[in-house]
């Protein structure tokens, strides 16, 4: 009883503390991400069978900006499904200025991406202006 005790309160630190957002700037939601415990070495086990019915999805690893060549700001988020199955998302870049104003554009809209199971994914965004030093992307389920 007492390692049933000790399993269940490993298992609620992990889901406190296990599942943090590497880039504030992006924000993963509930469904992509993954929420679950499959990264917990008590749970590990089973992640497998239980994969789809116990919710992983997608991480952000990084995402990094550069300027190119003619003053536009570049992004390139790189990240990894933990999924057994293909998690298709969409997601959202918007672009701000320096004083943290929102640039308008055609191109703030919701894009379509799919990540293929436990395989690593890319999404690259330019900015509509040359204006934009930092940005915010969201992603939500593809429905």
């Amino acid at each position: 009883m007492r390692k049933i005790v000790e399993v269940v309160i490993i298992a609620a630190v992990c889901v406190v503390f296990g599942c943090k957002q590497s880039d504030p700037r992006i924000h993963v939601r509930s469904g992509v991400g993954s929420d679950t415990l499959g990264s917990n070495i008590v749970t590990r086990p089973v992640v497998r069978a239980f994969s789809a019915l116990i919710g992983e999805g997608i991480v952000v690893d990084e995402a990094l900006t550069r300027t190119n060549e003619t003053g536009f700001m570049e992004l390139n988020v790189n990240g990894h499904n933990k999924a057994y199955d293909t998690k298709k998302f969409r997601y959202k870049v918007e672009w701000f200025d320096a004083d943290g104003f929102l640039i308008s554009s055609k191109t703030n809209v919701w894009m379509q991406a799919s990540a293929m199971g436990k395989s690593p994914f890319s999404i690259k965004a330019t900015a509509p202006s040359v204006d934009a030093v930092t940005f915010k992307m969201d992603t939500r389920k593809w429905e």
